[in-house]
């Protein structure tokens, strides 16, 4: 395949989500910060450090190397996150913080093997679908095998429990599917099925339940389950339609829950107004057009499904995280992309940006 320029559009959003990214953490968890370190950009620091420099350098690597390599190393790099998942529920190697299982100790640092699991999960289950590309309509060599990927990565995820990957993971692996051209009976039997285990884990998790309550009910115990969504509804709705001013968040200064990770959607909104939060979605919908149109002219069928299935991933999760936050979805405890705190989530959605781009420079010519 001849290579050309990549999409310099696309470049440029990410450009400008990662720059709002960074002065975000650095307003949102200058108290916390301050507080637990007594300095007021040790967050920042730690995001630069260890999510966007080592982000852009492996980032680096997959936009230069051949993106169709990526499917010879599906397999292997899919089961070494499996195993990083499993590796979580054994003492001395994972941690446990506020009655989740997510992190890994690897020496002196902590890595959430979810996130990687996105990634290297998107990569093979484009791999898997564009090899099945004839039998695509095949319930048993199709669906089924389908079902069961999709089932023993949400049987780990629910132990952790982490119901918001498991949401973003299973709406990314439906859209993959579609977009490899499955039946709609099938899609359909998906969602049934997708009804069902969300009414098992309201039913038989607390975990679950509580959240589900708090969404439906956030006034019945607002010092307790309900302290995170009610707080944050009181930062957007301090910051009305233009914002108290960049820096000028008073729910950051230990009254928000995770100001500068889960809940920094609601620093952003009570800082820069619904004006603010409105642009953030464009610049993700923007996102999205951009990356579908990579697919669109992918050189190959994993090209395609693989575009579609990093896209999709990004901007769900995006579009989940600020709904939750603003009360029109249960929380779920997932970051917001390119902006949140965390170096795992950064350096994960920069290596990600890198493919995408990487895909564009084979983008057949309109």
């Amino acid at each position: 395949m001849k290579s050309r320029s990549p999409d310099y559009v696309l470049l440029i959003i990410i450009g400008i989500l990662i720059v709002f990214g960074l002065i975000m953490v650095s307003s949102a968890s200058i108290a916390i910060s301050q507080e637990q370190h007594q300095q007021s950009y040790y967050f920042l620091k730690n995001q630069l450090w260890r999510g966007l420099l080592p982000g852009l350098a492996l980032g680096l690597i997959a936009f230069f190397i051949p993106y169709r390599w990526l499917k010879k190393l599906a397999f292997p790099l899919f089961v070494a996150t499996v195993l990083m998942l499993v590796a979580v529920f054994v003492p001395g190697l994972g941690s446990a913080y506020g009655g989740s299982r997510r992190w890994l100790y690897l020496g002196p640092f902590s890595i959430q093997p979810s996130e990687f699991l996105k990634l290297t999960f998107v990569v093979y289950l484009s791999a898997w679908l564009a090899s099945r590309e004839k039998n695509i309509k095949s319930f048993s060599q199709s669906l089924v095998p389908f079902v069961i990927l999709v089932g023993i990565l949400a049987f780990l995820l629910i132990l952790e429990p982490d119901i918001g990957t498991l949401g973003v993971i299973g709406f990314t692996a439906v859209a993959i599917y579609f977009m490899a051209g499955a039946k709609t009976s099938h899609l359909s039997l998906i969602g049934v099925g997708s009804v069902g285990l969300f009414w098992l884990l309201v039913k038989f998790f607390s975990h679950a339940s509580n959240r589900l309550q708090t969404f439906l009910h956030p006034e019945l115990d607002p010092q307790g389950i309900g302290y995170q969504i009610n707080q944050a509804i009181l930062a957007l709705g301090s910051g009305g339609l233009f914002g108290l001013g960049l820096g000028h968040s008073l729910q950051k200064f230990k009254y928000l829950p995770q100001p500068a990770s889960d809940s920094i959607a609601a620093v952003i909104g009570e800082e820069l107004g619904a004006v603010g939060l409105f642009c953030l979605l464009g610049l993700f919908l923007f996102f999205a057009w951009r990356g579908m149109k990579i697919a669109r002219h992918a050189p190959d069928t994993f090209g395609r499904l693989l575009a579609v299935g990093i896209t999709s991933w990004t901007v769900i999760q995006a579009l989940i995280n600020i709904a939750a936050i603003s009360g029109l979805l249960p929380l779920t405890g997932i970051t917001l992309p390119f902006i949140s705190l965390g170096g795992s989530s950064l350096a994960i959605t920069l290596v990600a940006m890198g493919i995408l781009l990487n895909i564009s420079k084979y983008a057949k010519q309109n």
